[in-house]
């Protein structure tokens, strides 16, 4: 007899441990609800600053490339004075340099957004374009400073 009741004590204990144990669902719709919004709500402040980052990196570089027009304007008006033969290696110089940084300021203008693996791949290449034209205005100062 104390078999038949220890059976059925510990047949009652797994199936109540069971019941208890399962999740109705009802309650699995309500966590997948909740999980999917909290995923937008990651993917709609991933998107904002992926946005905000673009564009505060557009106007940094928008006012760069204004200083580098300020700063071709400077050297334009340094070229009197300059000797004959200086000063035709000068002009090719100077308009190399606006053509460049005029093409960064249409790249810049032209990028549209398509992913942050590309923007960031787009943001290097455009740092390094952006480092080379200014150690070309250091380049041509230099040289025509002796």
């Amino acid at each position: 007899m104390s078999k038949s009741i220890l059976i059925a004590v510990v047949a009652i204990f797994f199936v109540g441990t069971t019941i208890t144990s399962c999740d109705t669902p009802k309650d699995n719709v309500i966590d997948a609800q909740e999980k999917v919004a909290v995923a937008t709500e990651n993917l709609d402040k991933a998107t904002d600053d992926y946005i905000a980052d673009i564009e505060n990196y557009r106007n940094e570089t928008n006012s760069k490339i204004l200083e580098n027009e300020n700063t071709i304007n400077s050297l334009k008006a340094n070229v009197s004075g300059k000797e004959a033969s200086v000063k035709s290696e000068y002009w090719s110089k100077i308009a190399e340099l606006e053509k460049k940084n005029a093409e960064l300021k249409t790249r810049m203008a032209s990028y549209k957004a398509d992913g942050k693996e590309n923007w960031e791949a787009f943001k290097i290449e455009f740092n390094h374009d952006m480092d080379g034209i200014g150690e070309a205005f250091k380049d041509i100062t230099v040289k025509n400073s002796k």
